[in-house]
């Protein structure tokens, strides 16, 4: 740093110091304004986004489990630093408006500035493995708009996917999700994200974002009468792409099991007990959608 900038940060400093000697008052305003900002973020902002309270890390003596929240106007995400993925993304769909455009595709992936590892988009290239949302492009953009669709396309909200996946089974997946299963619900709270055991593997061309194993998604929809109906899929990375959707339903417990995440704990317990332990396609009308081809 030249000695001309030290000069004017010093003084700087010095003018902030001595101001705040003068007037107290704006130390206690100062102080207001995180406070607020953090109390906006956990007792409003993020309960918007979320289905009874965001995922947590079942142990704090995991901290592969740890996240950071990352919120975007449409959706939230769990960020892992540590591997380099979302460990959960949690958003709100509904039956699309009629009348309502599809919105053309942003040519790339941009590194998100909340990031502390920086994943980039050319980090995945040659690696053979697709840049694979959580909160689905077209679902997001068609309902909530152009710069909710760009925040997609942020690297926290991306993992690796074998294209099989990515462009057959989890695409037949986000369709069932957006046309069918929101047919039956006035809204729709889907949590989805990444799952990782065994040896963990990372990109070549990256070594700070880790290879998922499976992936998960869990849907849940409330009645007009509070009664509440979920829906829980475990995919792993190696299928072929033409399975049937039903052949991956399981438990929430399962899903937290393999996760170390709890999900849903702002529920009364014996409610989220029995909920987390039910496997019941037949609300979701699940077989009527279980075969359709995928679009590629």
């Amino acid at each position: 740093m030249a000695s001309s900038q030290k000069k004017i940060l010093s003084a700087l400093i010095l003018f902030i110091f001595k101001f705040m000697f003068k007037h107290p008052w704006a130390l206690l305003f100062l102080l207001l304004i995180p406070v607020g900002w953090y109390s906006f973020e956990v007792f409003i902002a993020r309960p918007a986004l979320s289905f009874h309270g965001t995922p947590q890390a079942q142990s704090w003596l995991a901290p592969s489990t740890w996240t950071r929240v990352l919120r975007s106007d449409a959706f939230m995400v769990g960020y892992s630093d540590i591997r380099g993925n979302p460990l959960w993304v949690t958003y709100k769909i509904k039956t699309i408006p009629k009348g309502a455009q599809r919105l053309k595709r942003p040519s790339g992936f941009k590194t998100d500035w909340r990031s502390f590892n920086e994943v980039k988009h050319a980090d995945y290239t040659g690696s053979g493995y697709d840049r694979g949302h959580m909160a689905p492009n077209y679902a997001i953009s068609i309902l909530f708009g152009k710069a909710a669709q760009i925040e997609t396309f942020f690297m926290t909200n991306i993992t690796p996917q074998k294209p099989k996946l990515n462009r057959k089974l989890w695409q037949r997946l986000e369709a069932a999700e957006i046309s069918h299963f929101t047919q039956f619900s006035k809204e729709v709270w889907v949590t989805t994200g990444t799952v990782f055991t065994g040896k963990t593997k990372t990109l070549k061309n990256a070594s700070h974002v880790d290879i998922p194993s499976a992936f998960y998604k869990i849907y849940a929809a409330q009645s007009h009468n509070n009664t509440i109906k979920v829906l829980a899929f475990l995919m792993p990375q190696n299928v072929k792409g033409n399975e049937p959707l039903d052949q991956f339903v399981v438990s929430i417990d399962k899903v937290e099991e393999v996760t170390g995440l709890d999900f849903f704990s702002e529920l009364e317990d014996t409610l989220e007990d029995s909920l987390e332990a039910s496997i019941n396609p037949k609300p979701w009308k699940l077989i009527e959608v279980s075969t359709r081809p995928s679009r590629f």
